[in-house]
């Protein structure tokens, strides 16, 4: 909510508190009136005197004392001297006098019958009515003042503000036209100064990155891992095929490198820049038969080649022969697959936007199929939505039949007393039990709004395997999604399931991303707490990335702190690393969270870290992660 919108239900809840304010005052006052009015009534009908025995005889006479709304007298024996005048329900015309109605009934029981009467308030009510309109009227213009100055204030800071937007975007743009310094006075003075030095050290720096950019135009153009050409090069092949006004056909492949996160983050990034590398030979040896085929990496894991000439059919062998390499690589290194290609037909009129979005669909629909599989998007499928649905369906098929193993990999404990755990690792599977990029499926449950039961999943399958299997022992440690973690249901869910495992529940670590933590640090406290208050414990992942983290541990106190990848790679040389590491577990020492080093790949490595007295160590140098085979997830 805008400051604007927030300021104005702020003096919009003031100015009725005002208004109730009033409104229970004149009813106070008027309650109190009307008490005495009745005191003093009750004192007079009190007084020791002989009343008349005819009811309009003594009407005359209490209504010489008091006026009456309501006069009933009913005589004990003679009806002709009974007596009923006035209304007993009195209802007034003004708008507002059932918000101060008052009743003042007096009944008793005379010598010769019975009295019953109302004294009339009208004039009390009116009074009270005319107050509160007059107060209203004063409280509610007070409002319309200050929201009116309100607003012409805020639409002369907004003018300012969409000024220096506007100077925003244009320095954005290379723009350095002069400040008008007149237009930012006052309290925008700060903003003025910082503009104009904006100003000058962009305009300097863009003519030193003008002549820096001559000298590295060259080497932009060719990766240095792969040997392919840039994805400049790739946005100029695309730009080409609508460009030229030849006749020409051919096919695009887009591959991409599944598994690189996984490598980079167990296995370090020189380990990942070996995977891409092997890949781009992969994809070389495929195309020894097209020697006028033009090959790219587009991002960091994504590759695509250019096949002319050849129709949707004739590629089938180039995805064949591609996949058979992949399949042959993938023997040698211990991962779910290498990568997944969609091959789609291209013109000389293709659009690129349609074209790559129709090989975005292609790859899409391969990673649903399996290990290193392919898939040929043949023209005249336009729905590009399709790969996404086919996501869709994938994960709510593999929810369903719980199609979920489990691979656990330990970490070694640096000290006697350091409680550490086993982490398991989920590997998803489509109908032919084949396996499915864990990191894309998660994405795609994100953002088809189905993590929450990807996680249920997990947790379920989870507690069903250490209860149905008595011989795994220990703690285990388990990935969930920040998203879920945020959302209240789930936490409720997770509760209320773990309160009735609680022997399990002890045995459990649920390990979320950090990144996704500080998103909202009063979501993930709770979920810490709660998650404490089942016996369980909370490990936050990738830790040491955002600039917060020391504020961020500090507030949501995990149990473990696992420290990201590149605080381990290297830290045999880099004393930048080693003191960062030290600095962090002194700190988590004294707030009792425990320090776990992660992508442990040397020895060198694993000897500096336990002089540094982290807690525990993981890695492939510690234990490479090994399939669970049990009967709860087999």
């Amino acid at each position: 909510m805008s400051v604007s919108k927030l300021f104005h239900s702020f003096l919009f809840l003031l100015f009725t508190g005002l208004t109730l304010l009033v409104y229970v005052e004149l009813t106070q006052q008027l309650t109190e009136k009307a008490d005495q009015r009745l005191s003093d009534f009750q004192s007079y009908m009190n007084l020791p005197r002989t009343w008349p025995s005819d009811g309009p005889q003594l009407y005359s006479q209490i209504e010489s004392q008091a006026k009456l709304q309501f006069f009933q007298f009913i005589h004990s024996t003679d009806s002709s001297a009974n007596l009923t005048k006035g209304e007993l329900n009195f209802v007034s015309d003004h708008p507002l006098s059932p918000l101060f109605k008052q009743e003042l009934p007096d009944t008793r029981t005379l010598e010769d019958g019975r009295l019953q009467l109302k004294l009339a308030t009208d004039d009390l009510t009116l009074n009270a009515v005319t107050q509160f309109q007059q107060a209203c009227a004063l409280i509610w213009a007070i409002y319309l003042t200050i929201t009116v100055v309100f607003i012409l204030l805020m639409m002369k800071n907004k003018r300012t503000i969409i000024y220096a937007s506007s100077y925003v975007n244009d320095l954005s743009s290379h723009k350095y036209n002069a400040l008008e310094s007149s237009k930012l006075k006052a309290e925008f003075k700060p903003l003025a100064s910082a503009l104009e030095n904006c100003r000058s050290e962009l305009k300097k720096r863009d003519e030193e990155f003008a002549k820096e950019h001559e000298r590295l135009n060259k080497a932009a153009f060719e990766d240095q891992i792969t040997g392919f050409a840039t994805r400049t090069r790739f946005t100029q092949k695309l730009e080409s095929l609508s460009a030229e006004g030849k006749s020409q056909i051919g096919l695009m492949a887009l591959i991409k490198a599944s598994e690189l996160g996984i490598i980079n983050d167990s296995l370090g990034r020189s380990a990942g820049d070996e995977y891409l590398a092997k890949i781009a030979n992969c994809i070389r040896h495929s195309m020894t038969k097209y020697p006028n085929s033009d090959c790219y990496r587009i991002s960091t894991a994504d590759f695509a080649v250019f096949i002319p000439g050849l129709v949707i059919k004739d590629g089938l062998p180039f995805v064949e022969n591609l996949k058979a390499q992949f399949d042959e690589y993938q023997q040698t290194i211990n991962n779910e697959s290498i990568a997944h290609t969609g091959l789609v037909p291209y013109e000389h009129d293709s659009e690129p936007g349609k074209l790559l979005s129709q090989g975005d669909t292609a790859v899409s629909i391969a990673q649903t199929l399996g290990p290193n599989c392919f898939y040929l998007h043949e023209k005249g499928k336009n729905d590009d939505l399709y790969g996404d649905t086919k996501w869709k369906e994938s994960i709510g098929d593999l929810i369903n039949r719980r199609a979920i193993k489990f691979y656990q990999q330990a970490i070694l404990p640096c000290r006697k007393d350091a409680k550490i755990y086993n982490e398991l690792f989920s590997r998803f599977y489509n109908s032919e039990g084949k396996f499915l990029p864990t990191a894309t499926v998660i994405a795609m449950a994100e953002r088809h709004d189905m993590v929450v039961d990807l996680d249920k999943l997990i947790v379920i399958t989870t507690l069903k395997m250490l209860i149905e299997n008595p011989a795994l022992t220990g703690s285990y440690g388990i990935n969930i999604s920040s998203s879920s973690i945020m959302q209240e249901t789930f936490i409720a869910w997770l509760k209320a399931l773990l309160v009735k495992q609680r022997h399990i529940a002890a045995r459990l670590v649920f390990e979320v991303n950090e990144s996704g933590m500080q998103t909202n640090l009063v979501a993930s406290y709770k979920f810490v707490q709660t998650i404490h208050s089942v016996g369980a414990k909370v490990s936050v992942e990738h830790f040491g990335m955002g600039f917060t983290s020391f504020k961020f541990f500090k507030q949501v106190r995990p149990d473990f702190i696992k420290l990201d990848g590149t605080y381990s790679n290297n830290i045999d040389t880099d004393t930048n690393n080693q003191f960062f590491v030290k600095m962090i577990i002194n700190i988590a020492r004294r707030l009792n969270i425990q320090v776990i080093s992660t992508s442990v790949e040397r020895q060198e490595e694993k000897f500096v870290l336990e002089k540094l007295l982290v807690d525990g160590l993981q890695g492939y140098y510690v234990a490479e992660p090994q399939a669970l085979q049990n009967k709860a997830i087999s």
